[in-house]
C-alpha cells in the first residue's frame, strides 16, 4: 500500500485550514456510495441515525457536534492518539516543526533527504471525518499529515476500551468506520478512544523497514543495554556496601 496524494478520506485537523491539506467532507461523499456504509448502519433507518446523532450532540462539552447530511451520511470529530514505538521516516525539507521541536533522539539523514525520528509519545490529532471514512484512510491520511513516508501496512488502528476498570485495546479491520464507533460509544473519550500504533503481524520483518529506522534501532539497544548495565552494576554496589556494613558492625561486636 501507498500513499497518494489522492487518498484523501474528507477529514482534516482543527488547528490548520482543510483546504490546505485534505478534501472536505462533502467533496469525499460524493465520491462514496451507500455500500461503503457500514452493515450494521444501512439496517439503522434514517430516523433513527438522527435520532442517535440528537443524543450524541446532547452530551457533547466541546462543541464538536456531529451533523447529519441529506444524504443520510454525517460527519464528526475523533481524536487519535499516536503510539509509536518505533522510528518513523519523514522528508526532510517538510518536517512539521511541531514534531521537529519534541525530536526524542538525534534525526540521521540519507541522500534521499530523509529523516528517521520519533513522534512524542503523547501526540494527539484531532480529525474531522465523514461516516464513509474507513480506518485505512484515517492511518493513510495521519502519515500523510506528518509526512511519514513509510508503508502504511506497518501501522493499525486500535480502539481502546474501558471495561471492570481495565483499558482493552482492539485491533480495527482497515475497513471499519470510526466515526461510527464514535457515535454509537457517545463523546466521552474515558469510554472509547482510537489509538495509532505499530502494526503488530507476529514476527519482524526487519527488511521491511529503511536504513534509518535500522540504525535507530541498534542505537536503542546500545542505550538499553548501557541501562541495564548500570542499573545491574548499582544493584550489586548497593548489595556489596550492605554486606560490609553488617561486616565492620560484626566485627566491631567481636572485639
Amino acid at each position: 500500500m501507498t500513499v497518494s496524494g489522492s487518498m484523501s478520506s474528507g477529514y482534516c485537523s482543527l488547528d490548520e485550514d482543510i483546504e490546505d491539506y485534505f478534501f472536505t467532507a462533502r467533496e469525499i461523499l460524493s465520491r462514496k456510495t451507500t455500500k461503503d456504509i457500514p452493515k450494521e448502519e444501512r439496517k439503522t433507518s434514517a430516523q433513527e441515525l438522527r435520532q442517535k446523532i440528537e443524543r450524541f450532540n446532547v452530551m457533547v462539552q466541546n462543541g464538536l457536534i456531529m451533523k447529519m447530511a441529506d444524504d443520510d451520511t454525517y460527519t464528526g470529530f475523533i481524536k487519535v492518539h499516536l503510539k509509536l514505538q518505533r522510528p518513523v521516516t519523514i522528508v526532510s525539507s517538510s518536517r512539521p516543526p511541531s514534531i521537529y521541536d519534541t525530536l526524542k533522539a538525534a534525526p540521521s539523514k540519507t541522500k534521499d533527504k530523509q529523516t528517521s525520528l520519533y513522534l512524542p509519545l503523547d501526540a494527539v490529532k484531532q480529525l474531522h471525518i465523514s461516516s464513509v471514512t474507513t480506518a485505512s484512510e484515517v492511518i493513510r491520511g495521519l502519515l500523510q499529515k506528518f509526512q511519514v513516508v513509510d508503508d502504511p501496512q506497518k501501522f493499525a488502528l486500535f480502539k481502546k476500551l474501558q471495561r471492570d476498570e481495565q483499558v482493552l485495546f482492539q485491533k480495527l479491520s482497515l475497513t471499519e468506520h470510526p466515526l461510527y464507533l464514535r457515535l454509537l460509544a457517545g463523546p466521552e473519550a474515558d469510554v472509547l478512544s482510537f489509538v495509532l500504533k505499530e502494526n503488530e503481524t507476529g514476527e519482524v520483518q526487519w527488511e521491511a523497514f529503511t536504513v534509518p529506522e535500522l540504525q535507530n534501532f541498534l542505537l536503542i539497544l546500545e542505550k538499553e543495554e548501557r541501562e541495564k548495565l548500570q542499573q545491574v552494576h548499582n544493584k550489586y554496589a548497593a548489595f556489596r556496601q550492605h554486606l560490609q556494613e553488617a561486616l565492620t558492625e560484626a566485627t566491631g561486636k567481636r572485639v
